[in-house]
């Protein structure tokens, strides 16, 4: 299974489009776009898991860079979050 993290998208961007992008290069097990706690507005990224790695080097060679609503997408494998304390406002 790969993680992977992609930015950069348009704030327009759901769930079943980036499913739908990804999918294209194999089984995409989870689509994610984040989204502001307060609002729900997107915050203009998301992640995606694949089942099979080799599918999703594949999909972040090709899509990495590729325009998606007007907007040049960043794709790379999602690295995972530090162990930090929540900052607290």
């Amino acid at each position: 299974m790969l993680n992977i993290y992609v930015g950069n998208l348009p704030y327009s961007v759901n769930e079943d489009e980036l499913r739908n992008l990804f999918s294209e290069f194999g089984e995409v097990s989870s689509a994610h776009v984040i989204s502001d706690r307060d609002t729900g507005r997107s915050k203009g990224f998301g992640f995606v898991e694949m089942d099979n790695s080799e599918d999703g080097q594949k999909a972040i060679e090709a899509l990495d860079g590729s325009d998606l609503g007007g907007r040049n997408i960043r794709v790379n494998e999602a690295k995972p979050r530090d162990d930090r304390p929540r900052r607290r406002f």
